[in-house]
């Protein structure tokens, strides 16, 4: 792709155009239309009886004054529960209204188990699209409403959810320009609707707190779609107009804080007919029966009329750093994309970190811009030098290969207002490929991507879109230099962590980010994202398993890969599934979900393969581990996203394929590096020690100092150590009065280690804490040795040479894994020990003879 091309697209995702007539498209989390973001500032219209004309709306004069009462509170867009007549839609155009176009079908009934009602449903939807199909007021169908969780459980979820994404096929296949949604709502929340254009919800919540941790849910279940909030709604019959006017007003402005796209209150008027009848004792409406205004119409005329995304109350001047190693492909996409940010302060600095290309050339064009030219070396050391220049107070990260949202810094700096978080991040998607090939790598797993440990709390935030307060960049010393290429934002986000600070996670600061674009390209960064992986590993061994991979606490977002070992989500649907909030539970990745795509697993795989040849054994059982990898790979490879038009048995062979050998490459760097680290001077500068251990090498232990003057006592230190570890899965025990230890942690099956502390009283509030960590063999280490020592004293008895070199094998194996285990978890308690010493407050004393 040439630079001119990356450019134009690029900003085809900048600017989105389409003409002002034309239907509106999605990119990432947002509308657009005639080159402008869309927000839906919207309400519910009906249903109402029949009128006179035959259709569910009120009659011609109601509907042109109603029209033009919803022009004047600022709405742009109605939400309709039945088609509307060509006629109403010719006058929501001549009032600048756009339609959400309700269809209604039999969704309270088991309709799936009559082939006729299917049949009627289906001629429903390619009915109600063909009559309004291509007319300029249609913003958006809406193929179904709140199907009710009984039905959904009744048919089992994956029928209902192919049946909905059979109902969004028939409206495509009839207008392929018109966006297609389905109104969820929380009890049935984990319906999975991955080929609707937008995710509709209806909510219902009173409490201003609990309706913005949903909001914040509801974005991460949208993932790169935009969220609309097609219903919410107070009755002003029970609660009172002040109340609903009240709550209205907060509910607008917290969706559109949050990021929705749109939102919809329901409803327009207390007209509303349904089942049959009016109903009388609710008063959702905005306006009464006789179209008076309540005070609940003036609220929402205030919020719709403010601008999108809401004012922040300050606006903390930001300083965007974007480094550049030969970028020139993307350079010119990115730096126009920051040159339109919507934000009154910021400025933009980019490091030219020694590039050979255009790179320097291009950013010289940005005179507004300052550019800092340098030699070659490395990320950590650019963002560094970006953030000595910077003059904000918040400090943006993103790469060259970028390009941001016109409200990216709006939304990152609400959070760093409102949240009070030390650092904030948001989501990165790919942009529409150019080629096939590009197309397949964007679609495999391996990219940046966040780590969220709730809906608004993130474990890491990835380098292309990432922000700190500059005192919180400061404070931990800033970016790593050794990790040159990737690694340095896990570490960063890792140290913050460890210094007690919280991140925070905007799911509508979003920017694009350009994937590798060929096939070696993509290789090449699993194998750096396998070195960075090693070097965290010698400064955050905790944080690891015991093969060498991330140990997270939250969850990975967009990463699908699937091993024949994953459990299956469950879903909790409340006594009788009568549940209000519905929640699909994934249960926690474990080693086994990850260990077919292994280094370790595949190599085992095949020296099965090879023993069975060379014995001239059946290779059928040989070769299961290996199928097992590829079958589970296939499988991933089916859940990936695809570009439509790149979709097709070649393009799912080539991401298995990537999702095969991704993980592997990955793999063989981390222990290439992790076997050099061991050896390099370089690594000790990674512990970053307030003292070094006291080893004791015939004990298999060492011992650690530290003073307090507050008068913490042995419990301050033991329970920061277990907190430290229970959420990492680690496996503690206490004592309880009958051991020599105070905990025990275990760490794999071979080794476990024993940590005992003992306090000195020096008077007043003044401690000396004396800290022993011993290293165990676990009892399975001990019975597997135990065993191969008999199986090799049988061999020697009874003159078996097979059974000898069995036992030789696995004999030397098994004692190498439990020497290494053994030091891993000696290496990880001194780490842990001395992060959670710093976090209370206790300071290093030396050894002295």
């Amino acid at each position: 792709m040439t630079p001119l091309q990356a450019s134009s697209q690029a900003a085809r995702v900048v600017a989105a155009p389409t003409t002002a007539e034309g239907p509106p498209t999605v990119q990432g989390k947002f509308f657009w239309t005639g080159g402008e973001k869309f927000y839906l500032r919207a309400v519910s219209y009906g249903p109402f009886a029949k009128a006179s004309h035959g259709a569910q709306f009120p009659e011609r004069d109601v509907v042109e004054r109603d029209f033009g009462l919803i022009r004047d509170l600022g709405a742009n867009t109605i939400r309709t529960f039945t088609v509307p007549p060509r006629w109403l839609l010719d006058r929501a155009e001549a009032h600048g209204l756009r339609v959400l176009v309700g269809i209604p079908w039999s969704q309270h009934v088991a309709f799936l188990d009559s082939s006729r009602v299917v049949a009627e449903i289906r001629d429903t939807i390619r009915r109600a699209v063909r009559d309004s199909a291509r007319h300029r007021a249609v913003f958006a169908y809406m193929i179904g409403n709140e199907i009710p969780p009984d039905i959904v459980r009744w048919h089992g979820k994956e029928r209902v959810e192919a049946f909905l994404h059979e109902l969004r096929a028939e409206a495509k296949a009839i207008a392929p320009e018109a966006l297609v949604s389905y109104a969820n709502f929380p009890p049935t929340e984990y319906l999975d609707l991955a080929e609707i254009d937008f995710v509709s919800f209806n909510v219902y919540l009173h409490d201003e707190e609990a309706f913005r941790r949903y909001l914040g849910r509801l974005q991460n279940i949208a993932s790169d779609r935009p969220l609309v909030l097609t219903e919410h709604g107070i009755d002003s019959h029970r609660l009172g107009a002040e109340t609903q006017a009240e709550i209205l007003a907060w509910q607008v402005r917290a969706a559109f804080e949050s990021g929705v796209a749109g939102t919809c209150v329901f409803s327009w008027t207390d007209d509303w007919f349904t089942g049959g009848y009016h109903i009388d004792d609710w008063s959702f409406g905005l306006v009464t029966r006789d179209r008076k205004r309540k005070p609940a119409f003036h609220a929402v005329q205030a919020e719709f009329a403010s601008d999108l995304p809401p004012a922040l109350l300050k606006y903390p001047r930001v300083s965007v750093v974007i480094c550049a190693y030969n970028a020139e492909r993307t350079m010119r996409a990115c730096l126009d994309s920051l040159r339109a940010l919507r934000y009154p302060d910021y400025e933009v600095i980019v490091v030219n970190d020694g590039s050979t290309d255009g790179t320097r050339a291009i950013a010289e064009r940005y005179a507004e811009f300052t550019l800092i030219n340098q030699e070659n070396r490395g990320l950590s050391v650019a963002r560094n030098v970006g953030a000595a220049r910077a003059t904000g107070e918040i400090i943006a990260y993103t790469d060259s290969d970028c390009v941001v949202d016109p409200d990216w810094l709006t939304y990152l700096a609400y959070k760093f207002t409102e949240g009070g978080f030390v650092a904030v991040g948001g989501p990165n998607f790919p942009p529409p490929e150019e080629s096939a090939i590009a197309a397949y790598v964007a679609a495999a797993p391996g990219g940046p991507t966040h780590v969220l440990l709730n809906d608004e709390v993130a474990e890491h935030i990835p380098g292309c879109n990432m922000a700190f307060t500059r005192d919180a960049l400061a404070a931990v010393g800033g970016f790593e230099p050794i990790f040159a290429a990737a690694g340095d934002d896990v570490d960063l986000c890792w140290r913050l962590q460890n210094d007690c600070h919280v991140i925070g996670f905007s799911p509508a600061a979003m920017v694009w980010h350009f994937r590798r674009n060929t096939i070696r390209d993509y290789l090449k960064q699993q194998r750096g994202y396998g070195k960075a992986e090693a070097l965290l590993y010698f400064k955050h061994p905790y944080r690891f398993n015991m093969l060498g991979q991330s140990r997270w606490l939250g969850r990975i977002y967009g990463d699908f890969t699937t091993s024949l070992f994953s459990r299956r989500p469950i879903i909790y649907s409340g006594t009788f599934g009568r549940g209000l909030f519905q929640t699909l539970y994934e249960p926690p990745s474990s080693l086994f979900a990850y260990l077919p795509f292994t280094l370790e697993w595949n190599v085992f795989g095949l020296m099965l393969i090879v023993a069975a040849v060379a014995a001239g054994k059946n290779v059928l059982l040989a070769i299961a581990p290996l199928a097992i990898t590829l079958g589970s790979a296939a499988v991933s490879a089916m859940q990936a996203k695809i570009e439509p038009r790149y979709d097709d048995w070649r393009g799912r062979t080539i991401v298995a394929i990537l999702i095969y050998l991704g993980p592997l490459l990955r793999s063989w760097e981390r222990y290439r590096w992790r076997i050099k680290g061991l050896t390099s001077v370089e690594r000790i500068r990674f512990a970053e020690p307030t003292q070094a251990p006291r080893i004791r090498w015939r004990g298999r232990e060492f011992q650690l100092r530290y003073w307090s003057d507050s008068g913490q006592e042995k419990e301050a230190l033991l329970d920061g150590v277990i907190r430290f570890l229970l959420p990492r899965k680690y496996l503690i025990a206490h004592d309880l009065g009958w051991s020599g230890w105070d905990v025990e942690i275990h760490r794999g099956i071979w080794a476990k280690s024993q940590v005992r502390v003992a306090v000195e009283n020096h008077g007043g509030a003044k401690r000396l804490f004396n800290v022993r960590c011993a290293v165990k063999t676990s009892r399975a280490a001990k019975f597997a040795l135990g065993g191969l020592a008999g199986l090799l004293g049988l061999g020697v008895y009874f003159l078996v040479p097979e059974l000898l070199a069995v036992a030789v094998v696995l004999g030397v194996l098994t004692g190498l894994s439990v020497a290494y285990q053994s030091f891993v978890v000696g290496r990880v308690m001194y780490h842990v020990l001395e992060i959670v010493a710093q976090q209370i407050g206790l300071t290093a004393v030396e050894w002295r003879a």
